[in-house]
Formats: C-alpha cells, structure tokens, sequence
C-alpha cells in the first residue's frame, strides 16, 4: 500500500475506487484516512487539514496520521505540501522537489521517542527517500512537468504568513520554499522507517518579494489551477513505486 498526504485545496484523491472513509485510534490520537484503489494501486489517502480544512496547520495530529500509515501497513509516502515561494522566476504554480528542511515552529509534538526509556537518535541526513525522489523526477518527466529537482524547505509555525525580514532570513539560511505542515511529517516518516517524498506547491510568492500583500483568493485559484498536473505527477510517481521502476 502506497500513502498519500496532501495540504491545502488537495482534501481528496479525485478516481479513488472502493473507498473506505475511516478514524483510526491509535496512542497518539485519531486520524482520518481514505483508502481504496488509485490506478489499480492499494492507496490510503490523508488530507492533513481535514476535507473542510479546519485543522491548522500547528493542531494537526502528525504522529496519529503516519503512525495510521504505518500500521496500515503504507510502504511508501508521497506527499503534497503547498508553500511560498522564495525564488522569483518560480513563482505561483511551480513544483519543487523537497530535498532538504530547516524547522522554524513551537510547540509540536515532534518525535515517536519522547517517553523515558525510548530514547532514540534518528539520522536526518537523508529524509527524503531517493528512489522516491528519483521516481517522482521519472514521472514528471513522463507526464511533461516542469519541476525544480531539488528545494530547502522551511517550515514555520502558521496559520500566519512569514514577514518578509523572516523571508530574508530565511533565503540567506539557504531555504527555497517556505510552508506550515511540512515539518514534522517528514522526520516523524524517518523515524518510522517509512520511505518519504514531498512535492511543494507554491501558491505564492513570499511575503516582501512583490510589491502587494499576499492575497488569499489568488492562493486559492492559483491551488486550483495546479491541481491537474500535481495529480498526473502523483498518479504517475505511485505507478512506478508500484511497479518497482526508477
């Protein structure tokens, strides 16, 4: 079974056969999950912010959704993350291919090994699975989209948007693309073993790289807008892991 976690304007998985809608409990909370049949592939689908994005992006239970994933038996995550963008010729509608993060938020309940007597270092040197880099890179360029090969992400805490002297910030840190849900989703993944990739969508330019404020229905119509490709992408890129290709 491949998983599927998707942000902001993804909230279900557009062809899903014999779906099943349900709430799993486990000792980290509950979690919503949509499973069934994508292309003839076992899929188990979350939709971080719920079907009616009320969760933010700070209250989202990260460790009740991959550890459902988990124990759903999901061997591999391909996710969808919606972000700014901090490139200028990147802007609205791009994809990036996140290879790399820098955490910014507070408070979150970040680790599978936070109890006395589970003490464990988890390696993040690579936290986004390669072969699932390499296949989500395959399939773009099976399916004609553009997407820029690698990209830092940083996550803050949100709902907020980041100012722009944090923007600056951020891009001298090396940052490319900044977002709210990214992080710790991908660490908790490497914690449980689960092979990991993340395509970012940008929305938007960040704050203080055009002249206007952030606007939220162009947010909204841009999502809308990219919705088309990001499926074909995603469709594509679970096919292949499905297959065993690169």
């Amino acid at each position: 079974m491949i998983g599927i976690i998707a942000g902001t304007g993804y909230y279900e998985l557009p062809g899903l056969r014999q779906r099943k809608d349900e709430t799993y409990t486990n000792q980290y909370g509950q979690a919503s999950v949509s499973t069934g049949t994508w292309h003839d592939v076992p899929i188990a689908f979350v939709a971080r912010h719920g079907g009616d994005h009320s969760i933010p992006p700070n209250a989202i239970n990260y460790r009740a959704n991959i550890r459902a994933l988990s124990e759903l038996g999901v061997e591999a995550v391909f996710a969808v993350n919606v972000v700014g963008s901090m490139i200028l010729e990147r802007g609205p509608g791009s994809l990036f291919l996140v290879d790399d993060f820098i955490e910014f938020t507070q408070g979150r309940d970040c680790t599978f090994f936070d109890q006395p007597g589970q003490l464990k270092h988890t390696d993040m040197t690579v936290v986004y699975d390669t072969k699932l880099r390499s296949q989500v890179l395959r399939a773009a360029q099976m399916e004609d989209i553009d997407i820029v090969e690698t990209a830092t992400y940083v996550c803050t805490d949100g709902p907020r948007f980041e100012t722009p002297s944090e923007i600056r910030m951020y891009k001298q840190l090396g940052a490319h693309v900044v977002g709210m849900t990214g992080y710790p989703e991908a660490a908790l993944a490497r914690e449980g073993n689960i092979p990991y990739a993340s395509i970012a969508v940008a929305s938007n330019l960040a704050a203080g790289m055009t002249d206007g404020p952030i606007e939220e229905q162009v947010v909204w119509d841009t999502l809308e807008a990219t919705k088309e490709p990001v499926f074909r992408l995603l469709s594509r890129s679970v096919q292949l892991q499905a297959s065993g290709e690169c």
